[in-house]
């Protein structure tokens, strides 16, 4: 028996020394990869962001790893990322399949679909549909602020003591998509939102977290009841879920009469009937779901970033609300227009942004097509990862790379602006669908927000810790901050 199990580990160790996994001519460099591991074993898969910009440092902006036998390309800084997302767009574009993302979401969707006709027509009636609704108008505005008054609410419980921030935003933000979708909002701790919220941000979790990295690596691991299973099981909910408020909404819906997203998409399958396209209600259900997951997730961790960073340095905070209260004297309230005339406090807003780096890897590409990359040649189906995170913080870009200071987004006059290197949303034909109600989102809370309360760190709460929790987004550790009325809103 000993014998039988030398010999095995004996036959382990040649494989791995004489069966090297050889990579394609003029393709990036890279460390040697192992046989059925790839390169596993040489990144920290709680946290590999650290392992990346150390491999960026020996083999350059553009470089490979393997996941398993797969091969992917790592890109870092702004001249990498730029030329592929943007200057060759259409070979960088595609999503890769067969990884745990793409098939728990079936290839369907909106932001994990392959580059293709259905996707275009997808992504521009979600375009057209956003922009017509109210992105960037007067409605959006309305619901945003409306829910922005629950929130006041909320606080007004916590004055003089101490609250968790992270239900609150990820609540506010979540109504604020059902609002666009469906034209409802639930009060916060109602089981529906509560449900909804938790499922997706432990898909989130699963999908680019440790268990993630090995479904995408080991294959043959995919049929075990492994953690990756609760996310299969997540969407699938969160699908099922949709779907029934779909049908919920086509009972009370007036046919060409549409008040939300939802709305738009029925008539839309009206208007086409049997047309054989893309539009169908299975797809609107995962679409929805997709919306959702990409507006709650990302805007609520930008928020709990933000206000982490205004406690911590109450002259950044107390500068913002002298700013707020010059341009707001006189107003019932916030209006989008307003940020132009607040240089301080969107620079504070952006400077967040990039903080909190909340999709550091974005979401991966691969290449539609054989083609190049700053001289390397990279093959069709090549995985591709954007490092964000190196762009938001690379040095040359920005005058204080690795530290939170709005002067980043300040030119010598103080006036607010926004330098090339700022991707938060990534760039290119895969760009964030709800850039626009996020910058809406962060402006009209946070000011809200800061004109009627005084928030700090409580002395109770030890030394503040700064470094976020790796997954699909990037989120702070919890905290819990003090809120008090400031003396403008006695």
């Amino acid at each position: 028996m000993v014998g039988s199990l030398v010999l095995v580990w004996i036959f382990i160790c040649l494989l791995f020394l004489f069966i090297r996994i050889q990579r394609p001519r003029n393709f990036p460099p890279g460390p040697q990869p192992v046989p059925i591991f790839g390169n596993l074993f040489q990144l920290n898969i709680i946290n590999p962001l650290k392992d990346f910009e150390r491999l960026a440092e020996r083999y350059g902006n553009v470089y490979s790893l393997y996941f398993g036998g797969r091969p992917a390309v790592i890109l870092t800084g702004l001249k990498a990322v730029k030329e592929a997302l943007v200057t060759k767009a259409a070979d960088f574009s595609g999503r890769p399949q067969n990884v745990l993302i793409s098939d728990v979401t079936e290839g369907k969707g909106v932001v994990f679909v392959d580059y293709s006709p259905a996707w275009k027509e997808h992504r521009r009636f979600a375009l057209t549909t956003l922009r017509n609704f109210g992105m960037g108008k007067q409605s959006m505005e309305d619901r945003i602020l409306g829910e922005t008054e629950h929130l006041v609410e909320c606080l007004e419980k916590s004055v003089g003591g101490s609250m968790d921030p992270q239900t609150f935003f990820h609540n506010a933000t979540s109504n604020i998509i059902y609002l666009v979708l469906f034209g409802i909002r639930y009060n916060y701790g109602e089981e529906t939102l509560n449900m909804y919220v938790k499922r997706i941000t432990e898909l989130a979790k699963v999908a680019n977290g440790p268990w993630g990295m090995i479904y995408d690596t080991l294959p043959i691991l995919r049929g075990l009841p492994l953690p990756f299973k609760r996310a299969h099981a997540n969407y699938q909910l969160l699908t099922n879920i949709t779907a029934g408020m779909v049908d919920q909404h086509k009972t009370s819906r007036v046919q060409g009469e549409p008040e939300n997203f939802v709305g738009c998409y029925l008539d839309e399958l009206d208007k086409r009937g049997n047309d054989g396209s893309s539009f169908n209600e299975g797809q609107l259900a995962r679409f929805i779901v997709d919306l959702h997951a990409a507006g709650t997730d990302t805007t609520s961790n930008t928020l709990l970033t933000a206000f982490l960073y205004l406690i911590t340095h109450p002259e950044i905070q107390e500068r913002c609300q002298q700013e707020i209260d010059e341009v707001l004297e006189g107003k019932d309230h916030a209006s989008f227009e307003d940020r132009q005339k607040m240089a301080y406090t969107q620079a504070v807003i952006h400077e967040s942004q990039r903080i909190a780096s909340t999709v550091p890897l974005s979401v991966p590409h691969c290449t539609s097509k054989d083609t190049e990359l700053m001289g390397y040649s990279i093959p069709k189906g090549t995985l591709i990862i954007p490092n964000l995170s190196s762009v938001l913080k690379e040095e040359g870009q920005w005058k204080f790379p690795h530290e939170f200071n709005p002067a980043n987004f300040l030119n010598e006059q103080g006036q607010f602006e926004k330098p090339e290197a700022f991707l938060p949303f990534s760039a290119g034909p895969r760009t964030c669908l709800g850039e626009g109600l996020a910058h809406m989102e962060l402006f009209l809370i946070l000011v809200t927000l800061l004109r009627r309360f005084q928030f700090f760190w409580p002395e109770d709460a030890g030394e503040p810790d700064f470094t976020p929790v790796f997954g699909v987004t990037l989120t702070p550790k919890p905290y819990r901050m003090g809120v008090r009325l400031r003396e403008a809103a006695r």
